[in-house]
């Protein structure tokens, strides 16, 4: 008896960790339906039972979430992510965007400090795609473009374990975004100062332009005006 429920973990552990190579791998991103169970059980070779009870465990864990009458679908790419989500989801704006700030403001200094020239050209180019995307009014484009661009100026830091945490929090910022309508409808933040900054090196500077941003959003969420959340 104890062997046979041994094996049965072990089993639904490894259905697990598949399940969330796929999530984390971005097989499924965030926001994709997964397949119905009889497709995972096929495809894994296991029985519906033990598929039904890893995709449990995940939606406990917060990385999914079952729709009745719907499906399954992909909510975060990690247990820190689906936490962070479930926080930011009951979160005033303004305690994210100062959050935001702790983020993003060391990161801009570190990376005027750390950056390369693989950083620099990667941050050029998510803050071109970011401009395209606002001039053609491709609110989902925005929402992503403007998330890769400050995860680039994050990943210049070459600092893992805020790569990470901030890779978590963007995840579940991503949706918060997404769920508070248009961001087009507003005025635009500049974020060409960071990216010139960080390419500068000139590390108080990039400190500078990176609290200007953050701020004219956060005074603009607290006086009422309109303006990006991003």
């Amino acid at each position: 008896m104890t062997l046979r429920t041994a094996r049965r973990s072990s089993l639904v552990d490894q259905v697990i960790e598949q399940l969330r190579g796929e999530i984390t791998g971005g097989g499924w991103p965030v926001g994709a339906k997964i397949p119905p169970e009889p497709a995972l059980a096929e495809a894994l070779g296991v029985g519906r039972n033990t598929v039904r009870e890893a995709v449990r465990a995940l939606t406990h864990a917060g990385l999914l979430e079952s729709r009745q009458g719907d499906g399954t679908y992909v909510r975060a790419t990690s247990e820190l992510s689906g936490a962070v989500r479930r926080r930011l989801e009951t979160a005033e704006l303004v305690e994210i965007l100062e959050v935001r700030r702790g983020f993003e403001v060391e990161a801009a200094r570190l990376a005027a400090a750390r950056r390369t020239e693989a950083d620099i050209a990667a941050i050029a180019l998510a803050l071109a795609r970011r401009d395209a995307a606002w001039a053609a009014g491709d609110h989902d484009a925005f929402v992503e473009a403007d998330l890769a661009f400050h995860t680039s100026v994050v990943e210049a830091t070459h600092n893992r374990v805020l790569t990470d945490l901030y890779r978590d929090f963007s995840a579940a910022l991503r949706a918060s975004i997404g769920a508070a309508g248009s961001l087009l409808e507003h005025a635009d933040v500049p974020h060409g100062p960071i990216a010139a900054a960080v390419e500068a090196g000139d590390a108080d500077a990039a400190t500078r332009a990176a609290h200007a941003c953050l701020d004219q959003i956060l005074a603009s969420a607290t006086s009422g005006r309109p303006t990006t959340t991003s």
